[in-house]
C-alpha cells in the first residue's frame, strides 16, 4: 500500500490556484492511514505518521518537495463541514503549497473542492483494491 502511495503522489501535480486536496475513502481497517503514512514517506517525513483521529488534523513541513506542507486530516468524528472551519479550512485550501489528505470525506462532503481527487480503498487483510477517480459533489 505505501509503494502504490509513493507512486501515486510522485504522479501527482500540484494544483496551481489552490491546495492540492486527496480523499481517501473506505471501511476501518481498509488502507487509508496507509496510504497517507506511504505518501508522507514518498515525501520525506521523517517523523511517524499516525491517524490524527483525535486531533483532527497534522500538518508536515516539506523541504525540497512540490508542496510545503502535508496537511493530514482525519474527518471520522467530524459531524458536518463547519467543523472543519472552526480548523481553518478555507485558509488550508487557500494556499496552493498544501498537499492535503483527508480521510473520510464522506463525512465532510459538501466542505470538498470540485478538484479532490477521490480514492476508495475496499478489502482487508492483505487483498485490496483501490480506485482512483474525482470528486462527486462539494464546492
Amino acid at each position: 500500500m505505501q509503494k502504490i502511495a509513493a507512486e501515486f503522489v510522485a504522479q501527482l501535480q500540484p494544483d496551481s490556484r489552490a491546495a492540492t486536496v486527496v480523499t481517501l475513502q473506505g471501511d476501518l481497517g481498509a488502507g487509508k492511514t496507509t496510504f497517507a503514512q506511504g505518501v508522507a514517506h514518498a515525501l520525506g517525513v521523517e517523523e511517524t505518521v499516525t491517524s490524527p483521529t483525535f486531533v483532527i488534523e497534522k500538518i508536515y513541513q516539506l523541504e525540497n518537495q512540490r508542496w510545503q506542507h502535508l496537511v493530514h486530516v482525519d474527518a471520522y468524528r467530524l459531524k458536518s463541514e463547519h467543523e472543519l472551519e472552526v480548523l481553518g479550512w478555507s485558509e488550508l485550501l487557500a494556499e496552493r503549497g498544501n498537499l492535503v489528505v483527508l480521510e473520510w470525506p464522506e463525512r465532510v462532503a459538501e466542505a470538498l473542492p470540485d478538484t479532490a481527487i477521490r480514492i476508495t480503498l475496499t478489502g482487508s487483510g492483505d487483498t485490496r483494491e483501490i480506485s482512483y477517480g474525482e470528486k462527486e459533489g462539494g464546492k
